[in-house]
């Protein structure tokens, strides 16, 4: 059984009300429904106004793979629980930050670099699967259109991806890398950036299909239970 914790920072859907018509249960609130029907997955979420913003050792010790979603309150997410769950991904916690979570501070603190990118509101995209042999890309057999969404575009800061899985085309000419993976330590992480609060992305079902593809590989084989760290060895 995977155990999947999402984290939505749940503010957006509070304060606009063109944000909670799309997702009237929160953006977390689409995700449960569409991945509780998978019998291999125990579903969860936590949001940044409980007790600890939803990241103490307790969950993330009860989590195989956190999915990430975040825009408004980055800024509002404590350096300690940043760091605590990047430590968790080193120890093989699957991580998987969505759209604007590009910007959060745990996949900044794993990455190592800004994170910026260019953007843009209402465009069109033509989501392209260029390595159709990686497991996340299970079952996604035509590009992915998105009548809606905002553009995400080039220079996207990031160190050099372990695997380019999707690459986003949008209606203005800009492209995007938009499906990449990083391995951090022990855990894998999954960066994937269609699903702009504004538009009903999350209920497409193949986007629903390539994040739940994405659980799967992201799941940890094996997870460590002490800090990453050095470890100095003694003779027997």
């Amino acid at each position: 059984m995977i155990r999947v914790t999402i984290w939505n920072e749940y503010v957006g859907e509070l304060k606009y009300e063109e944000i909670s018509k799309v997702y009237p249960k929160g953006i977390h609130g689409c995700f449960e429904d569409f991945l509780s029907v998978n019998e291999d997955m125990e579903i969860k979420s936590v949001t940044l106004s409980m007790k600890d913003q939803g990241l103490s050792d307790e969950i993330l010790d009860d989590t195989d793979v956190l999915l990430w979603w975040g825009h408004h309150a980055h800024d509002e997410v404590t350096e300690d629980n940043a760091e605590r769950v990047k430590n968790h991904v080193l120890n093989g916690m699957g991580f998987i930050p969505l759209h604007s979570a590009h910007y959060c501070k745990p996949l900044k603190k794993l990455l190592g670099t800004s994170m910026n990118l260019r953007w843009k509101h209402g465009e069109s995209e033509k989501l392209i699967c260029i390595n159709p042999s990686h497991p996340i890309a299970e079952g996604i057999t035509e590009p992915v259109f998105l009548e809606k969404e905002e553009m995400y575009g080039e220079y996207f800061d990031i160190p050099k991806p372990d695997d380019i899985v999707f690459l986003g085309w949008f209606t203005n000419q800009e492209v995007f890398r938009s499906g990449c993976t990083f391995l951090r330590g022990w855990g894998k992480i999954f960066y994937f950036q269609p699903g702009h609060e504004e538009y009903p992305v999350y209920y497409n079902p193949q986007i629903q299909k390539i994040i739940t593809n994405a659980i799967r590989w992201a799941a940890p084989v094996n997870r460590r239970k002490t800090n990453y760290e050095c470890v100095e060895v003694k003779d027997n």
